[in-house]
């Protein structure tokens, strides 16, 4: 490739040393694989290392989201399936219909429950109640992935984590909801349990991983070599679903992005310097961004939703110069 990312390693060790992340791995691919990967800080005593794994948060979605298309690619689910199918209990109360397509873009109007849940998921998604008509409006969900996991566990005939370990394997990853994986601790939160958050295995934001797993991932679907899922797939899961929507609540706000399946899509961000990008942020200062355009995708793992300053456009944005 020729680039040189030793600035973006300067700005992220800077910013480290500075204190806007206890710890940082930044990591940058293209189709052929990893081309840099640095490591900076240290959480509890505990120096930071390039193959520490992180909990992953929200950058999980898009990982469940690789599910559904490899689901749909073997025609066993489509947008248009009803949540009912899996879950015939499934709002007995409401007198919408709950489609795959609004469970993936934050559409289904379903009850969102704290991150750090009191016990199992499930009685959350078939409480009664709604928030709005399903595809009424946007507001972000992690409780839908629940939904969506459910629909490919009974669609595919396997558990969604098997079909994740399967993606995992193909692309040379290894995404986990074990804590056995040792991830890197977060930095203590006010009001928020981690134990219990843990215990859940939340397919909405329950997965740890490395950075060379986001990296690995990365670079299959910029290869377009179909481990992941088929270029076509892919193409599929990058239309935004949520134009025009209103959005109903803070964590959505429409700040230039939408969603796709399951994809943030920021197509509208006016200071991007490529803004045909996609990918997610994790609630601990996740960040894992690919731009097909430009053969080239990226990643930052930290620890802390407190990230004081930093602006993920300013990052993207030097990751991209150096790749020009």
């Amino acid at each position: 490739m020729g680039a040189d990312f030793g600035p973006v390693l300067d700005w992220v060790q800077q910013r480290t040393a500075a204190g806007m992340f206890p710890t940082a791995v930044v990591g940058i691919a293209t189709s052929s694989g990893t081309v840099e990967l640095g490591a900076f800080g240290t959480t509890g005593g505990r120096a930071v290392r390039s193959d520490d794994r992180f909990r992953l948060f929200s950058i999980t979605k898009p990982l469940v989201g690789l599910l559904v298309g490899r689901a749909m690619e073997r025609g066993l689910l489509s947008l248009d399936t009803p949540l009912r199918r899996a879950l015939p209990d499934f709002g007995r109360d409401r007198d919408d219909e709950v489609r795959l397509g609004h469970l993936v873009s934050h559409r289904s109007g379903v009850i969102e429950p704290p991150l750090d849940a009191a016990g199992p998921l499930r009685p959350y998604l078939l409480a009664p109640g709604r928030a709005f008509t399903a595809g009424a409006v946007m507001a972000y969900s992690s409780l839908a992935f629940d939904g969506i996991t459910a629909l490919l566990d009974d669609a595919v005939g396997r558990g969604w984590e098997e079909q994740l370990a399967d993606l995992s394997a193909a692309v040379g990853a290894d995404f986990t909801f074990d804590e056995a994986a040792d991830p890197v601790p977060l930095v203590p939160l006010p009001g928020f349990d981690a134990a219990r958050f843990a215990a859940l295995r939340h397919p909405g934001a329950g997965a740890i991983a490395r950075a060379e797993d986001l990296l690995a991932l990365g670079s299959s679907l910029l290869a377009g070599d179909g481990r992941a899922v088929r270029p076509a797939t892919l193409e599929m899961m990058r239309r935004p679903l949520t134009q025009g929507v209103p959005r109903l609540d803070r964590l959505a706000p429409w700040d230039g992005h939408e969603y796709g399946v399951t994809f943030n899509l920021r197509y509208w961000r006016q200071g991007l310097i490529d803004p045909q990008v996609f990918g997610h942020s994790g609630w601990a200062g996740t960040e894992f961004w690919i731009h097909p355009e430009l053969d080239l995708c990226w990643t930052l793992l930290t620890n802390t939703p407190d990230r004081p300053g930093f602006e993920l456009d300013a990052l993207d944005n030097l990751i991209v110069s150096c790749a020009s």
